[in-house]
């Protein structure tokens, strides 16, 4: 479904924040990007659905291949309209407006009123918590209904590939369950492909099935979730290690991983 080939990613003709990534999310599958901040996910995301260029950003090398097409000229609108979506972080959601009409303001593609109005029943099948807030202002839904009402929204354009950006962040861990959960439960009934980008590894690799891990604008390790998830250096850096922290040697955390030996 998606592939990058060794992109760079460039700010103000300066900054080099992304050094040839490459990565693939197959047809129908869920992949996770994990990383501490600033490691370069948020930007690999924008690269894709075609947000760079508000932050004077560009790609400047490698191919954005969605179904084998390169689409790197296209602009954002097109891609919403080629099947990609991106969730940003930080649940921006029309404070002024419902649910309901936050919904509807994501079908300009959709000319059937019959259309948008399954579209609608069928996410707030996924999100149950949104149809009994559905007459409310959205700017007084709390941290976790707004996430699922950006994520919601997103779903009305009937997405191929559906990005995700810590969704996770500033919620309680009951919320970030339920979430995810409808996460897996959309990827699986519907064969929608996710690539989901998370500090909160433990969660994302519970519903994916492959992870890349990136520092620093690189890819320092792949694999499947299994795999990540046993690795020694992930357990220790991302999932909270296992109690055994020498904190003597804290400072010297990120000479001794072993992906950058």
């Amino acid at each position: 479904m998606l592939k990058l080939e060794n992109i760079e990613v460039v700010y103000d003709h300066v900054f080099l924040a992304i050094k040839g990534i490459s990565l693939e999310v197959a047809e129908g599958g869920a992949v996770a990007l994990l990383g501490s901040n600033g490691a370069g996910k948020s930007t690999t995301l924008k690269a894709i659905s075609g947000l760079l260029a508000p932050e004077r950003g560009e790609v400047t090398r490698g191919e954005v291949l969605f179904k084998g097409r390169d689409f790197k000229r296209l602009s954002a609108p097109e891609r919403v309209r080629l099947g990609i979506v991106h969730v940003l972080e930080g649940r921006h959601v029309f404070g002024h407006l419902t649910p309901l009409e936050n919904l509807i303001a994501a079908t300009s593609m959709h000319r059937s009123r019959a259309k948008i109005d399954g579209l609608v029943e069928k996410v707030l099948t996924y999100f149950p918590r949104l149809k009994q807030r559905i007459n409310a202002k959205a700017g007084y839904l709390s941290g976790g209904e707004q996430q699922m009402l950006a994520i919601g929204r997103a779903l009305m354009t009937e997405p191929k590939l559906l990005m995700l950006d810590e969704p996770s962040l500033g919620l309680a861990p009951l919320l970030v369950e339920e979430i995810f959960e409808i996460i897996a439960r959309v990827n699986r009934e519907t064969r929608m492909s996710v690539l989901l980008v998370e500090q909160n590894a433990t969660a994302a690799l519970s519903i994916v099935e492959h992870a890349y891990l990136i520092e620093n604008g690189r890819i320092v390790m792949s694999g499947s979730a299994d795999t990540m998830r046993s690795n020694p250096d992930v357990q220790e850096f991302y999932l909270g290690g296992a109690g055994r922290v020498d904190y003597r040697n804290v400072k010297h955390y990120r000479r001794r991983k072993r992906w950058l030996a």
